[in-house]
């Protein structure tokens, strides 16, 4: 006779994670304790962690995070990783703990028996393809980089208010590195009206700002720059916070350059580069911060609802008795549903059914927000079928699909002539 196998006995670990060290607690399926232990967060720490768990051959780990450190270490591990989202380890923690007592130990206790009960429920966090992973994180922290860029033409813009408001007047894109470049060559009213007519015009050609629309009017504003303007001790305090935050913005604008060359090479190299470059409106920023994001969470593969959940696109119903109501969905992947928010915007300026189906939701009343979410759920459907297709947008395709279902998007699209 054949040998009979026997399946090893599931274990159920909280780990409570902190900056430095983490506790843990394993219990048994009964709920006993099998083992609780602190180890801190060093190479040294993970050892001891991987040593003591070794006794415990089918581990299931829950957390209350997606990310991290302690995340990339536990996915190194012999475990099943189980994240769980801080309001829900809340309520789990209420449960088991009534009283309102809170300690890291309790809480990986509370997260062990949670697992251990409703587990079963739980989707378990697979590992990223290095690449995805590396393109998802790129993509993060460009968009960090982009914000305090924007904080910083912010400050400049207001230090320009307070003594060299001609410099405001002239330019209305400061994100354009050509205005920071003014600032830079000419710091104050007194030497931009020093400068004489002939510097002007040759900034404004070597920086490709000779626009027949605004050449005639930038010069007409440089020419009365002193006419109105801050005092000495005004102009030469905020013109030296001016400059200094000028060259911040350089040295960010070139970080920036290199950070979009990265990641435009990592998304050459993936396989489904072609499949994300074809989707409308998202160009060559949008396709590589959707890639990472979507292709990040391997579970949702041929799960459009899940996918819509996660972006925040589909909506949260509240239903008691005769009462119903839907509202915006907290609980989400903001990086995603700022991506999809980008994305629903410029497919709605190159697709003719997407500027059709915004203008429709527009015209019942809805907000610019919530039109692009509706446009932004739709999108993530079709995403979603491409992705268990494996084929790029067809607009032809999709033109065919909304006649064959009778889709009302048609019926309000120009007639082609």
């Amino acid at each position: 006779m054949p040998e009979s196998t026997v399946t090893p006995k599931t274990y159920y670990a909280g780990f409570d994670w902190a900056k430095d060290h983490h506790d843990v607690v394993i219990v048994d399926d009964q709920g006993q304790i099998e083992a609780e232990f602190q180890f801190q967060h060093s190479a040294a720490g993970w050892q001891e962690f991987r040593e003591r768990t070794r006794q415990f051959p089918r581990l299931l780990v829950a957390i209350e995070t997606s990310r991290g450190a302690a995340i990339e270490q536990l996915l190194r591990s012999a475990v099943s990783l189980y994240p769980l989202h801080p309001k829900s380890a809340k309520s789990y923690r209420a449960r088991q703990l009534p009283s309102g007592t809170k300690t890291d130990r309790y809480d990986a206790w509370a997260l062990a028996d949670a697992l251990r009960t409703d587990g079963h429920a739980w989707r378990p966090l697979a590992a990223i393809d290095p690449l995805v992973e590396r393109l998802r994180l790129l993509c993060r922290d460009e968009v960090v980089l982009i914000e305090q860029r924007t904080a910083l033409v912010n400050q400049l813009q207001q230090a320009l208010q307070e003594y060299y408001p001609t410099a405001l007047e002239a330019f209305d894109d400061w994100v354009l590195p050509a205005a920071w470049e003014f600032v830079a060559a000419f710091p104050t009213p007194k030497a931009l009206q020093a400068a004489g007519r002939r510097q002007w015009e040759k900034f404004l050609h070597v920086h490709k700002l000779a626009r027949p629309q605004t050449y005639a009017k930038r010069l007409e504003i440089f020419q009365r720059a002193t006419q109105f303007c801050s005092g000495e001790a005004v102009t030469a305090a905020k013109s030296q916070l001016a400059l200094s935050l000028v060259r911040l913005l350089r040295t960010l604008e070139a970080q920036l350059d290199q950070y979009r060359a990265e990641i435009e090479r990592l998304f050459r190299e993936h396989p489904d580069h072609d499949l994300f470059g074809s989707l409308p409106g998202t160009a060559s920023k949008l396709s590589p911060r959707l890639l990472g994001e979507v292709l990040g969470r391997p579970d949702l593969k041929g799960k459009p609802a899940a996918l819509q959940a996660i972006a925040g696109s589909a909506p949260v119903t509240f239903q008691s008795g005769n009462f119903k109501f839907a509202r915006l969905r907290h609980q989400c992947n903001d990086h995603l549903r700022h991506t999809v928010h980008l994305w629903a915007d410029q497919a709605r300026r190159v697709c003719t059914w997407a500027a059709v189906y915004y203008q429709a939701h527009r015209a019942k009343g809805q907000s610019h927000a919530d039109a692009l979410r509706r446009l932004g759920n739709r999108l993530l459907k079709i995403l979603s079928k491409m992705l268990e297709t494996h084929t790029c947008y067809d607009a032809e395709l999709h033109a065919r699909n909304q006649q064959r279902h009778g889709s009302w998007v048609l019926k309000l699209q120009p007639a082609k002539p």
